[in-house]
């Protein structure tokens, strides 16, 4: 997706911590691919509960500067179109436009997530985690946690082809979860499995996220869609199917520890979104799966 390079950006609708370090560590996940690091990368780079992956461990508390603060600098749509932070700001200016006017039309007010990037590691109400945990939502302080280097890992690690609106999926995905949350649909099913309740509420992310991107245009900050960037946001969704990513890390692929659905069931529902005209076309939890 493009951005109209003329549109304003609040780069204070974001808060930028990179560089800012966990007194004493502080990390909730360890280093390295295997093991729980990599159940914890599946569960939450598609927006899953931080809280379920770390448990009742604290937040760390956290030293140093606020952080790096160069995402001060994205003023503009063409700041977006040059700049991955900067894309991010007007993808949030964008969701926030978006899925507040959805509100409005039903008679209610969007309260907006947080959103913050962060480098390394940082501190959340859920707990403390490594980037290596990817982005995630936590909703007990409805924020949103991104650290830019998992679009780098999206492409690298998952095989995905990457794009501009490929990493807007993302950020739509997660901003997603937090619209569950507000519409009390977030802990509606946690049970795993192929037709399971946690599959059905990311899928319903997914589906939600697809509903931002089919409509993204009238929210003023982005050019129409080309075929190549719908594609491109596809392949992203396929890339983090349970099947594919099970097939890659364990060489076998087990329907009844699905948390997120099939590489199939993802680009489904995210481009059932895309052809939505409202929330009601994401009744994920009411279809046949």
């Amino acid at each position: 997706m493009t951005f109209r390079p003329d549109v304003d950006l609040d780069p204070g609708r974001v808060r930028d911590s990179r560089g800012r370090r966990l007194r004493g560590g502080g990390l909730a996940v360890g280093g390295g691919m295997g093991g729980l690091l990599l159940v914890a990368a599946i569960i939450l780079l598609s927006g899953g509960d931080l809280g379920d992956v770390i448990g009742g461990l604290g937040a760390a508390p956290a030293e140093g500067p606020v952080g790096s603060q160069l995402i001060n600098e994205c003023e503009s749509g063409e700041d977006a179109n040059e700049r991955q932070d900067c894309r991010l700001v007007g993808a949030v200016q964008s969701l926030d436009a978006f899925w507040g006017e959805t509100f409005q039309a039903s008679g209610e007010q969007l309260q907006q997530p947080g959103v913050e990037i962060f480098s390394d590691q940082v501190s959340t109400q859920c707990g403390a985690a490594s980037s290596a945990v990817g982005p995630f939502y936590c909703p007990l302080d409805q924020t949103i946690y991104l650290d830019l280097g998992f679009f780098s890992d999206l492409e690298n690690r998952f095989g995905a082809e990457g794009g501009p609106f490929a990493e807007m999926y993302v950020v739509a995905h997660e901003y997603g979860h937090h619209i569950q949350n507000l519409l009390g649909l977030l802990d509606q099913g946690r049970d795993p499995g192929a037709e399971g309740g946690a599959v059905r509420t990311e899928l319903q992310a997914d589906c939600f996220a697809g509903l931002w991107g089919g409509n993204a245009v009238e929210t003023g900050f982005l050019q129409p869609l080309t075929r190549e960037q719908v594609n491109q946001a596809l392949d992203a969704a396929s890339a983090i199917g349970d099947d594919r990513i099970q097939e890659q890390t364990q060489g076998q692929v087990n329907p009844e520890t699905w948390t997120h659905g099939s590489s199939e069931l993802r680009r489904e529902w995210f481009a059932n979104g895309l052809e939505a005209d409202s929330i009601e076309g994401c009744d994920t939890f009411n279809a046949d799966l």
